[in-house]
């Protein structure tokens, strides 16, 4: 039996959902893996931060817009200040991704690190900018740092490879890895424009907090440098990556492809060439015979070449925050189980 104490730094969709996922799993986690838990501690960047030692009422956090009302400790001045003094033992870090810099993520993450605490993370920016660093951290506290849901939500990516895919050697992937982009794309294929297609993927829910990231390829950029940093051991960044967005794409070039039977994707990839890793982010024509081709809607696909499996390739059928919120349950229950590393 493990009891863990939770500290939540972002409390947007994927906050919330994790909480709900919580409150259902519960008797799960207790039963299956031995882990009972409360959560003590929320900061948010417009909400307040709050902490509670003996453990949040779960309904009231998620029906509270003050955050900071809850707090039964003098509030932090920042959310350094927050991780550095919150009673807990595992951090979920889910602040906006920093395309540029991975900032100030990756400080809230070796704060928590050097306490000894589990982090965990689906934000980008730490895995491409700190990951090493925030690794080696982690080793060195006797704890992990974790981050599944990083690339295509909750879909097992990472430890594919960490676990389920040992001496495989990873030579290139391909694949559609911004939803958004995906979405709209197939929205101008029905008749709307680059605006229109944008306007109704915000008012779902799933651009990014700046829509520019997704249709500038940004977003895509940083998951491909996020998966060559981690999975081809290459460190790299989305500044690497030659990018292009989806806003030179016009009605009549969506036409033509149509009449021609293909489909523009934003198309990911990355490939070993001698010495060096060639990288792109670039909207493509994908023929019916490609498995991207019928990837629609806010869905993803990536296709591995391993020298083992050369054609492993897996799809994220229209996820939402509650995937993302279950790569972050995963990322705990596997650091739990089987490794120890919190007492």
């Amino acid at each position: 039996m493990v009891d863990l104490s939770f500290a939540l730094v972002g409390f947007g969709n994927v906050g919330r959902s994790l909480i709900c996922l919580l409150q259902e799993k519960r008797d799960v986690l207790l039963e299956q893996h031995g882990i009972r838990f409360r959560i003590t501690g929320i900061a948010t960047g417009h909400h307040g931060i709050a902490i509670d030692p003996d453990g949040f009422d779960l309904d009231q956090i998620l029906h509270t817009s003050d955050i900071s009302a809850l707090s039964k400790m003098p509030v932090p001045s920042s959310i350094i200040e927050f991780v550095q003094t919150c009673p807990a033992n595992v951090l979920f870090e889910n602040s906006p991704t920093n395309h540029e810099t991975g900032q100030p993520a990756i400080d809230y993450l070796k704060t928590a690190l050097k306490r000894g605490m589990l982090g965990i993370t689906a934000n980008k920016g730490p895995v491409v900018y700190g990951y090493r660093e925030l690794s080696a951290l982690a080793l060195q506290h006797h704890s992990k740092f974790m981050f599944e849901s990083a690339v295509m939500d909750g879909a097992p990516i990472f430890s594919l490879f960490r676990e389920a895919l040992p001496v495989a050697e990873l030579n290139g992937f391909t694949g559609i890895l911004n939803s958004c982009t995906n979405l709209i794309l197939e929205r101008m294929r029905n008749g709307e424009t680059l605006d229109q297609a944008v306007r109704f993927a915000q008012s779902i829910g799933i651009t990014e907090t700046d829509p520019d990231a997704d249709v500038d390829g940004w977003d895509a950029a940083v998951k491909v440098a996020a998966l060559t940093t981690v999975l081809m051991d290459r460190p790299m960044t989305p500044y690497m990556v030659e990018r292009t967005g989806i806003r030179g794409i016009s009605s009549r070039m969506i036409e033509e492809a149509t009449a021609a039977g293909e489909r523009w994707k934003l198309v990911c990839s990355a490939r070993c060439s001698a010495e060096t890793i060639i990288a792109t982010v670039r909207p493509e024509r994908v023929k019916s015979s490609s498995p991207m081709f019928n990837i629609n809607g806010t869905s993803s696909y990536i296709q591995f070449d391993t020298d083992m499996l050369p054609g492993l390739g897996i799809v994220e059928s229209d996820p939402g925050p509650e995937t993302t919120a279950y790569g972050l349950l995963a990322d705990l229950i596997n650091a739990v189980r089987g490794k120890g590393v919190i007492q």
